[in-house]
């Protein structure tokens, strides 16, 4: 995997984006069937019917359902679009805050390898990496900058729990997406950016991943 390290003074300069997939399982070969993001006040939620089948785990999980091609979340209906869509109104968000830094919970070994593949079946993949200044991986940066913490778990919820001592529904891509921002905007940035590293969005090597 080919890591670059930023410098930490440009790095602040780039808005930043928080964002997340939801998807039929926790292979690298499963479907997203949600894509949110979020900058401040912007934000983007977008659902699609996947291609192949939730696995029921996931669907437990996550609460969604496709029934004669339509997709339910929690027993209701939820509108769709393309895939294409999706991910061009993707590109268009991140457009629109002008090369924003992407950040993710555990995004280098389970989201951005899914996005890779559906922006290079689609041909997006150049537009994606113009619009963005670079990927990071809330999850390393969290064991390293709180690793004094003596937190039992790094999974989103516990450390949105800890930092913030609030409750919130996971597995929803959009409020994973509004949770993260919390202990990111809650910590002093100065260190993040000193301890970050920036991923490409195809780097990640395909591994079953835990969310």
């Amino acid at each position: 995997m080919k890591t670059s390290d930023s410098d930490g003074d440009e790095t602040c300069q780039h808005p930043l984006v928080f964002f997340d997939l939801e998807t039929t399982g926790l292979g690298q070969s499963c479907d997203i069937v949600q894509l949110a993001a979020v900058s401040g006040g912007h934000s983007l939620n977008l659902y699609v019917v996947p291609r192949c089948r939730m696995q029921r785990g996931a669907s437990k999980v996550n609460g969604f359902r496709v029934h004669r091609r339509r997709l339910y979340l929690h027993r209701q209906l939820v509108p769709t679009n393309s895939l294409r869509e999706v991910l061009v109104s993707f590109v268009a968000f991140l457009q629109m805050l002008g090369r924003p830094l992407v950040l993710g919970h555990n995004i280098r070994r389970f989201d951005c390898p899914l996005l890779a593949r559906a922006l290079d079946e689609l041909d997006l993949r150049a537009e994606f990496e113009s619009a963005v200044s670079g990927c990071v991986d809330t999850l390393p940066l969290a064991r390293e900058l709180l690793k004094d913490r003596g937190l039992q778990s790094f999974r989103q919820t516990n450390l949105v729990r800890e930092l913030l001592g609030v409750d919130y529904k996971a597995h929803d891509a959009l409020e994973d997406v509004r949770a993260l921002q919390g202990p990111a905007s809650y910590r002093d940035s100065a260190p993040l950016w000193e301890n970050r590293q920036t991923v490409k969005v195809s780097d990640s090597k395909e591994e079953k991943a835990t969310r």
